[in-house]
Protein backbone atom coordinates (compact mmCIF):
# COMPACT_ATOMS: atom_id res chain seq x y z
CA UNK A 1 0.00 0.00 0.00
CA UNK A 2 1.37 3.27 -1.03
CA UNK A 3 1.23 5.82 2.18
CA UNK A 4 3.02 8.79 0.40
CA UNK A 5 1.74 11.83 2.49
CA UNK A 6 2.21 15.60 2.85
CA UNK A 7 4.32 17.53 0.38
CA UNK A 8 5.65 14.34 -1.04
CA UNK A 9 2.16 13.78 -2.68
CA UNK A 10 0.95 14.62 -6.41
CA UNK A 11 -1.58 17.86 -6.14
CA UNK A 12 -4.34 16.06 -8.15
CA UNK A 13 -7.84 17.43 -7.58
CA UNK A 14 -8.12 20.59 -6.31
CA UNK A 15 -8.45 20.30 -2.65
CA UNK A 16 -7.41 16.41 -2.93
CA UNK A 17 -4.08 14.93 -2.38
CA UNK A 18 -3.51 12.30 -5.24
CA UNK A 19 -1.35 9.41 -3.23
CA UNK A 20 -1.07 7.58 -6.54
CA UNK A 21 2.66 7.91 -7.90
CA UNK A 22 3.93 6.80 -11.73
CA UNK A 23 1.69 4.68 -13.62
CA UNK A 24 1.62 0.68 -12.53
CA UNK A 25 1.55 -2.18 -14.20
CA UNK A 26 -1.73 -3.04 -13.31
CA UNK A 27 -3.08 0.33 -14.22
CA UNK A 28 -1.44 -0.33 -17.73
CA UNK A 29 -3.18 -3.50 -18.13
CA UNK A 30 -6.20 -1.94 -17.01
CA UNK A 31 -5.94 0.87 -19.65
CA UNK A 32 -5.25 -2.02 -22.34
CA UNK A 33 -8.12 -3.58 -21.49
CA UNK A 34 -10.64 -0.57 -21.79
CA UNK A 35 -8.93 0.20 -25.13
CA UNK A 36 -9.70 -3.36 -26.30
CA UNK A 37 -13.52 -2.77 -25.18
CA UNK A 38 -13.55 0.60 -27.31
CA UNK A 39 -12.56 -1.54 -30.21
CA UNK A 40 -15.34 -4.17 -29.63
CA UNK A 41 -17.68 -1.05 -29.80
CA UNK A 42 -16.64 0.20 -33.31
CA UNK A 43 -19.25 0.84 -35.54
CA UNK A 44 -17.86 -1.20 -38.08
CA UNK A 45 -14.58 -3.53 -38.40
CA UNK A 46 -14.06 -2.56 -42.23
CA UNK A 47 -13.77 0.82 -44.47
CA UNK A 48 -16.94 1.67 -46.09
CA UNK A 49 -16.47 0.77 -50.04
CA UNK A 50 -19.51 2.55 -50.75
CA UNK A 51 -21.41 5.56 -49.64
CA UNK A 52 -24.35 3.14 -49.52
CA UNK A 53 -21.65 1.43 -46.72
CA UNK A 54 -20.67 4.64 -45.03
CA UNK A 55 -24.36 5.94 -44.88
CA UNK A 56 -25.22 2.54 -42.80
CA UNK A 57 -21.90 2.71 -40.52
CA UNK A 58 -23.03 6.01 -40.10
CA UNK A 59 -26.11 5.29 -38.24
CA UNK A 60 -24.51 3.30 -35.77
CA UNK A 61 -22.34 6.33 -34.91
CA UNK A 62 -24.74 7.60 -32.45
CA UNK A 63 -25.15 4.46 -30.56
CA UNK A 64 -20.70 4.01 -30.50
CA UNK A 65 -20.72 7.73 -28.97
CA UNK A 66 -23.12 6.68 -26.06
CA UNK A 67 -21.50 3.55 -25.28
CA UNK A 68 -17.76 5.02 -25.74
CA UNK A 69 -19.04 8.15 -23.41
CA UNK A 70 -20.22 5.48 -20.83
CA UNK A 71 -17.00 2.96 -21.00
CA UNK A 72 -14.72 6.20 -20.56
CA UNK A 73 -16.97 7.37 -17.74
CA UNK A 74 -15.96 4.28 -16.22
CA UNK A 75 -12.51 4.68 -16.90
CA UNK A 76 -12.26 7.90 -15.23
CA UNK A 77 -13.84 6.38 -12.15
CA UNK A 78 -10.79 3.89 -12.10
CA UNK A 79 -8.30 6.32 -12.60
CA UNK A 80 -9.52 8.41 -10.31
CA UNK A 81 -9.33 6.25 -7.32
CA UNK A 82 -5.81 4.98 -8.22
CA UNK A 83 -4.54 8.16 -8.08
CA UNK A 84 -6.70 9.32 -5.59
CA UNK A 85 -5.43 6.95 -2.71
CA UNK A 86 -2.55 4.69 -4.32
CA UNK A 87 -3.41 1.48 -3.22
CA UNK A 88 -1.34 -1.75 -4.33
CA UNK A 89 -2.51 -4.34 -2.60
CA UNK A 90 -3.72 -7.74 -3.38
CA UNK A 91 -7.59 -6.92 -2.86
CA UNK A 92 -7.14 -4.17 -4.77
CA UNK A 93 -5.64 -6.11 -7.34
CA UNK A 94 -8.11 -8.62 -7.39
CA UNK A 95 -11.12 -5.93 -7.68
CA UNK A 96 -8.97 -4.13 -10.69
CA UNK A 97 -9.34 -7.94 -12.30
CA UNK A 98 -12.89 -8.20 -11.64
CA UNK A 99 -13.08 -4.82 -12.64
CA UNK A 100 -11.89 -5.33 -16.41
CA UNK A 101 -13.53 -8.64 -16.57
CA UNK A 102 -17.05 -7.11 -15.73
CA UNK A 103 -16.18 -4.69 -18.31
CA UNK A 104 -15.64 -7.12 -21.02
CA UNK A 105 -18.91 -8.68 -20.25
CA UNK A 106 -20.40 -5.53 -20.27
CA UNK A 107 -19.57 -4.48 -23.60
CA UNK A 108 -21.84 -6.28 -25.87
CA UNK A 109 -25.06 -6.01 -24.15
CA UNK A 110 -24.18 -2.00 -24.08
CA UNK A 111 -23.63 -1.88 -27.34
CA UNK A 112 -26.71 -4.00 -28.50
CA UNK A 113 -29.08 -2.00 -26.41
CA UNK A 114 -28.22 1.31 -27.25
CA UNK A 115 -28.06 0.33 -31.02
CA UNK A 116 -31.52 -1.44 -30.51
CA UNK A 117 -32.78 2.01 -29.00
CA UNK A 118 -31.30 4.51 -31.39
CA UNK A 119 -31.77 1.86 -34.49
CA UNK A 120 -36.18 2.30 -33.07
CA UNK A 121 -35.97 5.64 -32.74
CA UNK A 122 -34.60 6.55 -36.20
CA UNK A 123 -36.36 3.83 -38.13
CA UNK A 124 -39.33 2.81 -37.06
CA UNK A 125 -39.29 -0.35 -39.10
CA UNK A 126 -35.80 -1.49 -36.97
CA UNK A 127 -37.38 -4.86 -36.12
CA UNK A 128 -35.43 -7.15 -38.32
CA UNK A 129 -31.71 -7.32 -39.92
CA UNK A 130 -30.79 -10.20 -42.93
CA UNK A 131 -34.61 -11.01 -42.78
CA UNK A 132 -33.85 -12.06 -38.88
CA UNK A 133 -36.17 -10.41 -36.13
CA UNK A 134 -33.29 -8.25 -33.85
CA UNK A 135 -35.41 -9.10 -30.74
CA UNK A 136 -38.54 -10.57 -29.75
CA UNK A 137 -41.34 -8.86 -27.16
CA UNK A 138 -40.17 -11.57 -25.09
CA UNK A 139 -36.88 -11.45 -25.05
CA UNK A 140 -36.80 -7.74 -23.55
CA UNK A 141 -37.05 -8.97 -19.90
CA UNK A 142 -33.60 -10.97 -20.00
CA UNK A 143 -31.95 -8.17 -22.25
CA UNK A 144 -32.80 -5.58 -19.66
CA UNK A 145 -31.24 -8.03 -16.58
CA UNK A 146 -28.28 -8.87 -18.37
CA UNK A 147 -27.31 -5.01 -19.15
CA UNK A 148 -28.90 -4.00 -15.90
CA UNK A 149 -27.00 -6.90 -13.87
CA UNK A 150 -23.39 -5.75 -15.72
CA UNK A 151 -24.38 -2.43 -15.01
CA UNK A 152 -24.25 -3.03 -11.43
CA UNK A 153 -21.87 -5.48 -11.35
CA UNK A 154 -19.18 -2.36 -12.75
CA UNK A 155 -20.21 0.08 -9.40
CA UNK A 156 -20.35 -2.78 -6.74
CA UNK A 157 -16.87 -3.19 -7.71
CA UNK A 158 -16.17 0.74 -7.56
CA UNK A 159 -18.43 0.63 -4.36
CA UNK A 160 -16.03 -1.84 -3.04
CA UNK A 161 -13.17 -0.07 -4.00
CA UNK A 162 -14.14 2.93 -2.22
CA UNK A 163 -15.44 0.85 1.20
CA UNK A 164 -11.59 -0.41 1.24
CA UNK A 165 -10.12 3.13 1.07
CA UNK A 166 -12.58 4.50 3.60
CA UNK A 167 -11.72 1.78 5.97
CA UNK A 168 -8.20 2.70 5.27
CA UNK A 169 -8.63 6.33 5.39
CA UNK A 170 -6.38 6.51 8.94
CA UNK A 171 -3.64 4.64 6.94
CA UNK A 172 -3.53 7.04 4.06
CA UNK A 173 -3.84 10.13 5.81
CA UNK A 174 -6.80 11.35 5.03
CA UNK A 175 -7.91 14.86 5.99
CA UNK A 176 -11.89 16.01 6.75
CA UNK A 177 -12.75 17.10 3.05
CA UNK A 178 -11.34 13.94 1.65
CA UNK A 179 -12.98 11.60 4.15
CA UNK A 180 -15.93 12.62 3.11
CA UNK A 181 -15.11 12.79 -0.59
CA UNK A 182 -14.30 9.28 -0.43
CA UNK A 183 -17.93 8.74 1.63
CA UNK A 184 -19.76 10.12 -0.94
CA UNK A 185 -18.10 8.62 -4.09
CA UNK A 186 -18.79 5.40 -2.02
CA UNK A 187 -22.54 6.15 -1.63
CA UNK A 188 -23.15 7.51 -5.42
CA UNK A 189 -21.02 4.10 -6.24
CA UNK A 190 -23.88 1.98 -3.81
CA UNK A 191 -26.67 3.89 -5.13
CA UNK A 192 -26.05 2.74 -8.70
CA UNK A 193 -25.20 -0.58 -8.14
CA UNK A 194 -28.86 -0.94 -6.45
CA UNK A 195 -30.14 0.74 -8.86
CA UNK A 196 -28.99 -1.67 -11.63
CA UNK A 197 -30.28 -4.22 -9.63
CA UNK A 198 -33.49 -2.43 -9.07
CA UNK A 199 -34.19 -2.52 -12.90
CA UNK A 200 -33.02 -6.07 -13.00
CA UNK A 201 -36.13 -7.30 -10.69
CA UNK A 202 -38.73 -4.59 -12.24
CA UNK A 203 -37.63 -6.09 -15.56
CA UNK A 204 -38.68 -9.28 -14.61
CA UNK A 205 -41.86 -8.58 -12.15
CA UNK A 206 -43.69 -6.25 -14.46
CA UNK A 207 -45.75 -7.72 -17.83
CA UNK A 208 -43.47 -8.73 -20.62
CA UNK A 209 -44.66 -5.92 -22.91
CA UNK A 210 -43.95 -2.85 -20.10
CA UNK A 211 -40.51 -4.88 -19.42
CA UNK A 212 -38.26 -2.11 -21.15
CA UNK A 213 -40.17 0.71 -19.07
CA UNK A 214 -38.06 -0.57 -16.19
CA UNK A 215 -35.24 1.21 -17.98
CA UNK A 216 -36.78 4.47 -17.04
CA UNK A 217 -35.83 4.25 -13.50
CA UNK A 218 -31.97 5.15 -14.65
CA UNK A 219 -33.28 8.61 -14.89
CA UNK A 220 -33.45 8.73 -10.91
CA UNK A 221 -29.42 8.89 -11.28
CA UNK A 222 -29.84 12.96 -12.30
CA UNK A 223 -32.68 13.12 -9.47
CA UNK A 224 -29.93 11.46 -7.03
CA UNK A 225 -26.81 13.29 -8.30
CA UNK A 226 -28.86 16.55 -7.40
CA UNK A 227 -29.65 16.15 -4.20
CA UNK A 228 -26.65 14.21 -2.80
CA UNK A 229 -24.65 16.82 -4.41
CA UNK A 230 -25.95 19.33 -2.45
CA UNK A 231 -25.80 17.36 0.85
CA UNK A 232 -22.51 16.50 0.39
CA UNK A 233 -21.35 19.44 -0.97
CA UNK A 234 -22.31 21.69 1.65
CA UNK A 235 -20.67 19.59 4.42
CA UNK A 236 -16.98 19.26 1.92
CA UNK A 237 -17.84 23.12 2.21
CA UNK A 238 -17.74 23.31 5.60
CA UNK A 239 -15.06 20.80 5.97
CA UNK A 240 -12.70 23.08 3.79
CA UNK A 241 -13.28 25.74 5.92
CA UNK A 242 -12.35 24.03 8.62
CA UNK A 243 -9.08 23.04 7.30
CA UNK A 244 -8.51 26.46 6.38
CA UNK A 245 -9.39 27.79 10.06
CA UNK A 246 -6.85 25.23 10.85
CA UNK A 247 -4.07 26.23 8.11
CA UNK A 248 -4.25 29.59 9.31
CA UNK A 249 -4.20 29.32 13.02
CA UNK A 250 -1.12 27.21 12.66
CA UNK A 251 0.79 30.13 9.77
CA UNK A 252 -0.11 32.52 12.78
CA UNK A 253 1.34 30.59 15.87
Amino acid sequence: MNRTMGHDVIPGEKHFRWQGGEVTRMEGFTDAIFAFAVTLLVVSLEVPKTYSELMTAMKGFAAFAICFALLAQVWVYQYLFSRRYGLHTSYTMFLNFALVFVVLFYVYPLKFIFSLIIGQMFNASYVTRGGEEIIQASQVPALMVIYSLGFSAVFLVFALEYFYAYRKREALNLNEYEILRTRHALWDHVFMAVLGVTVAALARLLPVRMAGSSGFLYFLIGVYHTITGTIFGNQQRSALERLQAKDDHVTNV
